[in-house]
């Protein structure tokens, strides 16, 4: 491997890992304050619950598709990109922060209240330590889809490790597609065994 190239791998690793983690900051911003209202609104949770399931059976060439068109999160470029992934992300997150505040049982929560605890002193201080391995999990499952999912974002301009595999596919040659999906593959994977020991440490015994 010449430096040249070890340099552009380099280059496109950091810019693709810059695209999972603004999409996982953003998502997780939304899902997380998102859970905690929805545990207390089961008709509205069924809802959007659905909404993201809808969002998550679209295709993700299609949804960036729909998405170029559109006023201000449009065209092309990483804000499409980071729009469409986040829309993907935002379930696990969503979905495994209301197991884990729902998850809680309703004999603590009666304790707490008992004990003269508010609402939010039950959110704060019960609630969501409990629930902590929960959402870690969520994070997890949707960090490691983000990295395999982010590789499309070059289609539209988004950068990353897509580059090379487009680049590749374009030029029929296997060792540029490799060049982007070896990386791609180590990150996820270090990814997953990073934020799994998080999940097991914060997992009661």
């Amino acid at each position: 491997m010449n430096s040249r190239l070890a340099s552009e791998i380099l280059a496109l690793s950091l810019e693709h890992l810059e695209l999972v983690a603004i999409t996982i900051g953003i998502a997780a911003a939304v899902a997380l304050p998102g859970a905690v209202l929805l545990a207390r609104r089961a008709r509205t949770r069924r809802w959007v619950v659905g909404f993201a399931n809808i969002a998550q059976t679209i295709p993700s060439l299609a949804l960036f598709g729909f998405l170029l068109p559109l006023p201000l999160i449009g065209g092309i470029g990483k804000r499409t990109a980071i729009v469409a992934l986040c829309l993907y992300a935002l379930l696990p997150i969503l979905r495994n922060s209301l197991v884990g505040i729902l998850g809680v049982d309703a004999t603590v929560r009666e304790s707490a209240v008992a004990m003269g605890m508010t609402q939010r002193q039950i959110l704060w201080q019960v609630e969501l330590p409990l629930a902590v391995p929960s959402i870690v999990a969520g994070l997890r499952i949707a960090t490691v889809a983000t990295i395999g999912t982010a590789t499309i974002a070059a289609a539209i301009g988004g950068g990353g490790l897509g580059v090379f595999i487009f680049r590749g596919i374009s030029m029929v040659d296997t060792p540029t597609v490799l060049a982007g999906a070896i990386p791609a593959a180590v990150m996820a994977l270090l990814a997953d065994e990073g934020l799994e020991w998080i999940e097991r440490r914060l997992s009661p015994a």
